[in-house]
């Protein structure tokens, strides 16, 4: 069982910049995706960057060009470097296991309570 733990987040004004940490314990899975997800009321997410063993990446369209997701393995960790912030990028952000969350469901699975992130 892997366990993550988000943190980094916090307050800035548009077009600043933050870095997202998510550190697994005991290491980064070989076998998924890690990805990142914003979270909002009522129990919605979207994935926002993702990055798997071979350090393929995936970013939605809203992040592209402005955030980028990297691994260092040797520390079991995953950023997000999240530059040119937007107002509407505030939200929850948590570290998932991706095939998880879409088994799962944004609703169902058991969120923890991931970092916050507030572009004003």
């Amino acid at each position: 069982h892997v366990q993550l733990v988000e943190s980094g987040g916090g307050s800035v004004q548009a077009g600043g910049s933050l870095r997202l940490f998510c550190a697994a314990s005991p290491r980064i899975p070989t076998d998924d995706a890690i990805g990142w997800y914003r979270q909002g009321p009522g129990g919605w997410c979207e994935l926002v960057s993702s990055i798997r063993a071979d350090d393929s990446t995936y970013h939605r369209d809203s992040a592209k060009g402005r955030f980028t997701i990297s691994q260092d393995k040797a520390k079991n960790t995953v950023f997000l470097q999240m530059n040119s912030l937007k107002p509407e990028d505030t939200g929850v952000y948590n570290c998932a296991r991706v095939n998880d969350v879409q088994f799962i469901g944004c609703r169902r699975y058991r969120w923890d309570q991931g970092t916050q992130v507030t572009v004003s």
